[in-house]
């Protein structure tokens, strides 16, 4: 078979609009090829909705595209430009080991990038080898597609490739590379870099093409910038919500970390919380608990301010007044996240309607959790299937009091115990990708080449709602431990 006959049955269809935009928004590069790929996970189901065949993935001409071996027909491989700020301090920053095949349309007419992640040095790799070893890779594929069964906004994996080559971190660890798909990379890093380092054309430029792209509504606005401003403000607020409905913490929620379409992106620390506590930090660099699970809300308003920053000179000719429309939105976004939070709060609780005393019962039961140590994920579990003698809270005289209240609040609305039931059983997932449970499949695949405990443990996440049997082993708690759970930048 032809290459352009293996391209076509594995049906990419390329565009590559972010490649006609200014020279200055990326370098062109292509991806450095590999030793003997084999693919580890493909994810079969995003692939027939990106109109791609599984089969023809697998095979030479697919492979050799996910390996980065071989450019596709139609792609215009690049490298993203942009800056951050990191742990609060800015610096330049761009794709140092990502490179953007191309934007597939597909069959729905959709528009999503291919990225692949550790295919070799670009122009911003410094003094990286632009290269990814083979668990965070695992660990990306893991969390982003356990977020999508969630039903938050993420990137999403399509594939994971181990090769014969190795990366040396602190050991020498198998080469892989992962195959990332978004609505898009533009991130607020993006908006930034341009800001700092471009012309008021190019800002406008990016903006225009953000706003193309992401929020066509948005054209119609008497004030288009604004209206961009407004509409990422919304996102984020919905978006950092229902982290904080299911115990997520990114970890490292650096300024270009966050996209502006609303997409969870770059899972480098991560985790879920287990045991209740706002100050809950996984990254191994964050001492001072920056990106703690309770300051994420705070964060992502700081996030957005730098944001809103860059694109003053688009608000208004006025520099005082684009500040004070920029000031006028961003202090908007705290409402607006905890609106969202309230409302994901009511639904795992199984409350329809409203009532003004709903945070103080909500708040009580954090609290209560927080003071007994008690499981985040299992905690809600236990009140949805009325087991609380299951959670470290049973037997609290605190406990049974709010036990009380939270039932009288469930008997004053005319909906049913059933309907109830169903809104708690929709809200809290009977797993999430628990810490101890990822590090033992990681464990599995990097050491001992072992990947149906990967399998196995995909399919789990996959119905996070669905309160299978199957799901029970996957729900208990990690020994306990000295030493807290930590995971790494960079890897």
């Amino acid at each position: 078979m032809t290459k352009e006959n293996a391209e076509s049955a594995v049906g990419w269809n390329f565009d590559n609009s972010y490649a006609r935009l200014p020279d200055m928004f990326y370098s062109k590069v292509d991806p450095t090829p590999v030793d003997s790929p084999r693919i580890i996970i493909l994810n079969e189901s995003l692939a027939e909705s990106l109109g791609l065949d599984s089969e023809s993935l697998k095979k030479n001409g697919g492979l050799a595209a996910l390996a980065g071996n071989e450019v596709p027909t139609g792609a215009s491989p690049l490298a993203q430009a942009y800056a951050g700020h990191q742990f609060g301090h800015f610096t330049m920053l761009g794709d140092g080991r990502a490179i953007l095949l191309g934007e597939q349309i597909t069959p729905s007419g959709e528009r999503v990038d291919i990225q692949l992640k550790g295919p070799g040095r670009t122009p911003y790799s410094r003094s990286g080898d632009g290269r990814a070893a083979l668990g965070p890779m695992l660990r990306e594929y893991i969390m982003s597609e356990a977020m999508n069964a969630l039903g938050i906004s993420t990137t999403r994996s399509l594939a994971v490739v181990k090769t014969n080559n190795a990366v040396i971190r602190e050991e020498r660890l198998p080469l892989a590379i992962l195959t990332r798909v978004a609505t898009s990379h533009i991130r607020v890093g993006t908006f930034q870099y341009v800001s700092h380092w471009g012309k008021q054309e190019d800002l406008q430029v990016l903006a225009d093409y953000t706003l193309n792209r992401h929020f066509t509504e948005a054209l119609q606005a008497d004030n288009r910038y604004l209206s961009l401003l407004n509409e990422v403000i919304d996102r984020q607020a919905t978006l950092i919500a229902n982290w904080q409905l299911v115990g997520f913490i990114h970890g490292v929620m650096n300024t270009d970390n966050m996209a502006l379409n609303g997409e969870t992106i770059d899972y480098g620390p991560c985790a879920f919380m287990d045991v209740y506590d706002p100050a809950t930090v996984f990254s191994s660099i964050d001492a001072q608990g920056r990106y703690a699970y309770g300051n994420q809300p705070l964060i992502g308003e700081w996030n957005l301010a730098r944001f809103a920053e860059t694109i003053l000179p688009l608000l208004h000719s006025d520099q005082s007044k684009a500040v004070e429309m920029a000031q006028d939105a961003i202090s908007r976004f705290a409402d607006r996240f905890h609106d969202q939070w309230l409302t994901g709060m009511r639904a795992k609780l199984g409350l329809f309607n409203e009532e003004v005393d709903d945070e103080k019962l909500i708040a009580e039961l954090l609290d209560l959790m927080l003071n007994n140590k008690a499981d985040y994920t299992n905690t809600f579990r236990s009140l949805t299937f009325d087991k609380s003698g299951a959670t470290t809270l049973f037997g609290a005289p605190a406990f049974l009091r709010w036990m009380e209240k939270w039932e009288a609040r469930r008997e004053r609305q005319s909906e049913t115990r059933q309907a109830s039931l169903q809104m708690m059983k929709h809200n809290n997932p009977a797993v999430i990708p628990r810490n101890h449970r990822v590090e033992e499949v990681l464990t599995a695949a990097v050491e001992r080449d072992d990947f149906t405990p990967l399998t196995k443990f995909l399919a789990i996440l996959s119905n996070p709602y669905e309160h299978t049997t199957e799901q029970e082993e996957y729900t208990t708690l990690p020994p306990a431990s000295t030493r807290p759970y930590r995971t790494y930048c960079g890897t």
